[in-house]
């Protein structure tokens, strides 16, 4: 019996068939689990000649009489299906930067039995801040879903274990950029200053998309290292002071 096939009898059995009714007309899950597995099949970059990188972050887009039907299952299936990905990532030597995960969202423009699959490598976030230095932040990175603070006199960050921020990117070097950050005080106000630089890595550093070795950053700024885009966000000072 093959991985797909399987998928499909455990989902029944773990609802007792209840899904198989609900979508005797509608979008099958085995469906799905195959179009999950052609999207990492067709996403995979290779790192080296056994192992290659493919995507964990799965949008599945259904439309709406499809999501109401799966609502009471959509736990469940999610689970499923991300273990057949993990199954079927072991045995074709693919590599995920982060752990797997499985959205169902509604889609307008998708009609019943039609669905979609949008994907991505996010690779996953690390950090040894702990929640207080995060929230009195005068500066912060947001990055795959986290929030690392920026604190005087600077951070670095790269996918080696000595990094202030580890970002499981095989296209990160282990040391990679480094934020400088200062605090400048103007007549009666304070003001923080962020700075990036490339510490030598392999692939370089992309601000606001265009390729530097160093940048001063506004808030707002997009840093881009390896599959991995960081934004810097400045708190304002009264905010801060909250």
């Amino acid at each position: 019996m093959g991985g797909l096939s399987r998928l499909e009898q455990r989902l029944e059995q773990m609802i007792s068939g209840a899904f198989a009714k609900a979508f005797r007309s509608a979008v099958q899950p085995v469906e799905i689990a195959a179009a999950l597995q052609r999207e990492i099949d067709n996403n995979a970059q290779i790192l080296s000649r056994d192992r290659r990188l493919v995507p964990n972050d799965f949008h599945v887009e259904l439309s709406a009489t499809d999501l109401e039907r799966l609502a009471p299952y959509d736990t469940a299936m999610a689970g499923e299906l991300a273990q057949q990905l993990q199954d079927h990532a072991d045995d074709q030597g693919y590599v995920f930067p982060g752990p797997v995960q499985i959205d169902f969202e509604p889609a307008e423009d998708l009609t019943t039995g039609r669905f979609r699959i949008r994907s991505r490598a996010q690779a996953r976030v690390t950090g040894n801040a702990t929640h207080t230095q995060v929230r009195r932040a005068r500066a912060v990175l947001e990055v795959n879903g986290t929030t690392q603070p920026l604190h005087p006199p600077g951070v670095v960050v790269g996918r080696g274990t000595d990094a202030d921020v580890r970002i499981n990117d095989p296209g990160v070097s282990r040391r990679h950029v480094e934020f400088g950050v200062t605090t400048e005080r103007h007549g009666g106000e304070e003001s923080v200053r962020v700075e990036v630089r490339d510490l030598g890595s392999t692939n370089g550093m992309l601000v606001d998309g265009q390729k530097m070795a160093r940048s001063v950053l506004h808030d707002g700024a997009e840093v881009r290292i390896g599959n991995t885009t960081m934004t810097v966000r400045v708190v304002e000072e009264d905010a801060w002071d909250v």
